[in-house]
Parts: C-alpha cells; sequence; structure tokens
C-alpha cells in the first residue's frame, strides 16, 4: 500500500455507511417528528458520502472523483434541508404542530 491509503479495509468502512444508512432509514420511516425525519434523511446522506469517499480512497487513491461527488451530496443536502426546515416552520406558525401524521396541508 501507499503511504496516503488508509490500512482499514473497505469491508469496515462500508459495514459503517451501511449501518449508519439503515439507522437513518429506519428513522425515516418510523418516525413522526418532521425534523428528526429531516436529520435522518441527512444521515443516510452522509452515509452515502462515507462510502462514496472510501470506493474513491480504494479504487483510485490518485484522483478526488469521491470526493467532489461527495460535494454535490453535501450541497444538495443543505438546500434539502434549508427547504425542509422552511416549509416544516411555516406549517409549525399556521397550525402549531409538527406531527407528520397530523399535518394534511399538502394533500388533496
Amino acid at each position: 500500500m501507499t503511504a496516503g491509503v488508509s490500512q482499514i479495509p473497505l469491508a469496515y468502512i462500508l459495514i459503517l455507511g451501511g449501518l449508519l444508512f439503515g439507522l437513518g432509514l429506519y428513522g425515516a420511516l418510523l418516525r413522526t417528528n418532521a425534523v428528526r425525519i429531516l436529520m435522518s434523511i441527512e444521515l443516510m446522506l452522509n452515509a452515502v458520502n462515507i462510502n462514496l469517499v472510501a470506493f474513491n480512497q480504494y479504487l483510485s487513491p490518485g484522483y478526488v472523483n469521491g470526493q467532489i461527488f461527495s460535494i454535490f451530496v453535501i450541497t444538495v443536502a443543505a438546500a434539502e434541508a434549508a427547504i425542509g426546515l422552511a416549509i416544516i416552520l411555516e406549517i409549525v406558525r399556521r397550525r402549531n404542530i409538527v406531527d407528520i401524521d397530523k399535518i394534511n396541508l399538502l394533500k388533496w
């Protein structure tokens, strides 16, 4: 191995990313609080970033393709969080609830 490559096996990093993604999926599917659902989605996106950087480090250590894709994912996640929080704050201001099961403003 070269000096810049990590000594942690790829399987360990992928297991970590898979566990984080599973934890985020569990939180996004089973929670009813809107803020917790957004945090769970962010956790899933960060798990994807871990996997992108790990694959880049192990498959082509001289290139930065995985890091560039991770920056795009972080940018999209920031935009998603800002828009999602803005929608949630507007709903809280109008109806004073955060429970997803009780929100029916966007239904026909």
